[in-house]
């Protein structure tokens, strides 16, 4: 399936149903009165976040989608039926916003969350809210209201615990098919990646975190050179980077040093929030050196690179170091969870509320 994940819809309400000015009449009752009833509601449009859909190509080709109508109030006091409502089954991720103003609308980041995106017309009321004392004929009815439409941007942004990047051909696809379930497309040319991956690392029988490998990039990204820049939204909700660097290239001619720091200025250029991000740095294929010399080239890297977080130097093709990996990013991710768990409890306990007179 390809895999889409922008799209740009139009969501209308159906109207609601006109009311009824009808009037009693039957045998033997000589004063009926008014009987009209009023209009069915219009139906709704509702978004519902599912995580069995990862792409938005249902929205690429069907981009008008129209609840049904109510239906007219009629006499004898019969109500319309209220129109159907429709409902739109979004992947997990998707944002949503006006696409004329670009006022976020909703954000679906739990499976089966439940959105109103245009509400449905009120239906008219029938004569038979108008009757009074004064008033006992009405012929008055109101017609139904007409339903929201607007018109919406659909922006997928995956929900990954974990975000991989680098330039292309620098081992990513090769580390989240050795670490997790996820099977990319492998091959010894650059942009083998096309779209995001998602692949689930287990580490425990109920110890496990979402790891995401989006298309390398390169420098120039940030204005539209090569595809990464396309999926850079996607790592903007992970909890923490691994910037993944090929130590050995097979081209000695090769600067991986500026590579690496060119990937850190797209970034910066994309989104500075990106780069203050908690980022790894992963130097892979270290399989590929002499252990002789393997430590002098790292520590000649690091140097030039002039880092000073967190390294980790692993083998994706022969599994060297990769649980290693596994296992830190399983505590580290544990500890922010457990962090944000602790900052929901206070913010619910009554104990840790702020009185605002008291402040005053």
């Amino acid at each position: 399936m390809k895999f889409i994940d922008e799209a740009r819809i139009e969501v209308i309400a159906g109207q609601g149903g006109a009311g009824s000015a009808s009037m009693r009449r039957e045998k033997f009752i000589e004063f009926g009165g008014p009987d009209g009833g009023d209009g069915g509601r219009g139906g709704s449009v509702y978004a519902i976040a599912d995580r069995n859909i990862n792409t938005l190509i249902d929205f690429r080709y069907a981009k008008t989608h129209s609840a049904k109508n109510g239906e007219p109030g009629r006499g004898a006091d019969c109500y319309g039926k209220a129109g159907d409502d429709i409902e739109l089954r979004m992947p997990v991720g998707t944002m949503i916003s006006d696409f004329e103003t670009g006022e976020p609308i909703a954000d679906l980041t739990t499976h089966g969350e439940r959105i109103c995106l245009a509400q449905g017309g009120v239906g008219g009321w029938g004569n038979i809210h108008f009757k009074s004392s004064t008033n006992r004929a009405p012929r008055q009815k109101t017609s139904g209201k007409p339903g929201d439409r607007l018109k919406l941007k659909l922006e997928l942004k995956v929900l990954a615990d974990v975000g991989l990047l680098g330039m292309p051909n620098a081992g990513k696809s090769t580390l989240i098919t050795a670490v997790s379930n996820a099977r990319p497309k492998i091959a010894d040319y650059p942009f083998t990646t096309l779209h995001p991956n998602l692949g689930v690392v287990r580490v425990g029988a109920e110890r496990s975190f979402v790891i995401a490998d989006i298309p390398g990039l390169i420098e120039g990204a940030a204005e539209g050179a090569g595809l990464g820049h396309r999926f850079l939204r996607h790592l903007q909700r992970t909890g923490v980077l691994l910037h993944i660097v090929d130590i050995a290239p097979f081209d000695e001619g090769v600067d991986n040093v500026a590579e690496a720091k060119a990937i850190v200025n797209e970034l910066r250029k994309y989104d500075e929030a990106l780069v203050q991000k908690p980022r790894w740095l992963v130097l892979n294929k270290v399989d590929m050196i002499p252990e002789e010399d393997r430590k002098k080239k790292v520590a000649t890297f690091l140097k030039k690179f002039k880092w000073t977080g967190p390294v980790f130097e692993i083998s994706a093709l022969t599994g060297l170091g990769c649980d290693k990996l596994c296992y830190a990013l399983q505590d580290y991710l544990d500890s922010l969870r457990h962090d944000r768990d602790q900052e929901e409890e206070r913010a619910a306990d009554p104990r840790y509320q702020v009185d605002d007179k008291t402040q005053d």
